[in-house]
């Protein structure tokens, strides 16, 4: 199964490093990377740029309503992702657990829904 791992932090933290410290941690994720790919857990992944490059879309009444910045006002922020292939839940967490930035934030872990509606429990049951 595909678990998705969201990595957050609060960008004061990564702005506050110095260059060996920011050097150091990309080091240490580039390391993660090529841990997970060799072992066949990584699907994909990337880093994002700050969030002062962020743009928020919204649908209203048929409308686009674009905003410079987030979605929404947070301590912290997100600043990438791992997509990873993993046994369960349990097998993800673990994974998960070698990412460099958890000690710096959070990294919110979430099973992969395929959009087929064949497939989905809750579109079957609700047409059903």
């Amino acid at each position: 199964m595909k678990y998705l791992c969201l990595v957050y932090y609060d960008e004061k933290i990564i702005n506050a490093m110095t260059a060996d410290e920011w050097q150091s941690l990309n080091r240490e994720c580039v390391a993660c990377v090529e841990s997970l790919r060799n072992s066949g857990h990584m699907v994909g992944g990337n880093a994002l740029h700050s969030i002062t490059t962020a743009t928020s879309l919204r649908v209203r009444d048929g409308k686009p309503m674009i905003t410079d910045g987030p979605f929404a006002e947070t301590k912290e922020q997100l600043a990438g992702f791992y997509l990873l292939d993993a046994r369960d839940l349990n097998e993800a967490l673990q994974l998960a657990s070698k990412i460099p930035p958890a000690r710096l934030g959070t990294i919110e872990v979430r099973p992969v829904r395929e959009l087929d509606p064949e497939k989905d429990e809750r579109f079957e049951q609700q047409f059903a």
